[in-house]
């Protein structure tokens, strides 16, 4: 989900909802402490220069119970930023705090903000000798051979 999305989302309910990629949902008395833009510059593991920018929202959870951010507020602290900060629409990566701080896609489905697990890898395969997966095969699914040794058979 990029910035202009998640505003078009928000447009859309009149209530915040978060779910953990677990299905768990992120308690209703969150707060969003932080929108900005990351920018990460780097070489990977085979010595090409790359550039990546997300938009970064951290959710934070307090002992704040009866705290509730409204979409309309939510959208209006994203409208903020982008005047402030010049964002653009960019990917949205999402930190939130479980046992560790976690980084988290974003997508909506029926009203509902479902941080979605990330991955890392490696960006230069062709380079750093990571060998392509082998297809895996079931061994009751090989056909057996005529004239092929077989269990008992004496010929190994």
């Amino acid at each position: 989900m990029n910035l202009s999305e998640i505003k078009s989302a928000l447009s859309q309910v009149d209530e915040v909802i978060f779910t953990q990629p677990d299905g768990k949902r992120v308690p209703a008395h969150f707060h969003v402490t932080e929108v900005g833009t990351v920018e990460k510059h780097f070489i990977d593991c085979g010595g090409t220069e790359r550039k990546e920018s997300v938009v970064n929202f951290q959710l934070f959870t307090a002992t704040d119970y009866d705290h509730r951010l409204s979409a309309q507020k939510l959208r209006s602290i994203i409208e903020l930023s982008e005047q402030k900060l010049g964002m653009k629409n960019l990917p949205i990566e999402v930190e939130y705090q479980g046992d560790t701080i976690g980084k988290y896609g974003l997508e909506f489905d029926n009203g509902v903000f479902i941080l979605t697990s990330t991955q890392t890898d490696c960006l230069a395969k062709d380079k750093c000798g990571i060998p392509e997966q082998k297809p895996r095969v079931s061994l009751s699914a090989l056909q057996v051979k005529e004239n092929a040794c077989t269990p008992g058979s004496g010929c190994c």
